[in-house]
């Protein structure tokens, strides 16, 4: 069983930053693709960041492009999204997911999710 869990949501102000972790467990075989999603309250899920485990830049949404880095140590199989300068409108559930094969591009045909953290950025 596939386990995914976030860590490192809190509160910050406006401008700061905040560094969530991404934890995988439980598989057998490693994970190809890793992602960061986002959903505020009353609105749709919105896909962050993507990143192939076999290497390669993140790709990243315009939203978040500049602001936002995506890194991974696969030792530890954790991924981690560094967020600088947050805004009040980044302020969401975060959500990592894995998907055991490529293309990392389908964002939505991810099969693993975690429960998410909570960021909230104050103005």
């Amino acid at each position: 069983q596939v386990q995914v869990a976030e860590y490192g949501g809190g509160s910050v102000q406006s401008n700061g930053s905040l560094r969530l972790s991404c934890v995988v467990s439980g598989s057998t075989r490693p994970t190809y693709c890793m992602g960061w999603y986002r959903q505020a309250p009353g609105k749709p899920r919105e896909w962050v960041a993507y990143i192939s485990r076999a290497g390669g830049s993140a790709v990243y949404a315009d939203s978040v492009k500049g602001r936002f880095t995506v890194s991974q140590d696969n030792a530890k199989n954790t991924l981690y999204l560094q967020s600088n300068s947050l805004k009040p409108e980044d302020g969401a559930m975060y959500y990592c997911a894995a998907r055991r094969t490529p293309p990392c591009r389908n964002v939505w045909s991810y099969d693993y999710w975690g429960q998410g953290t909570q960021v909230t950025v104050s103005s």
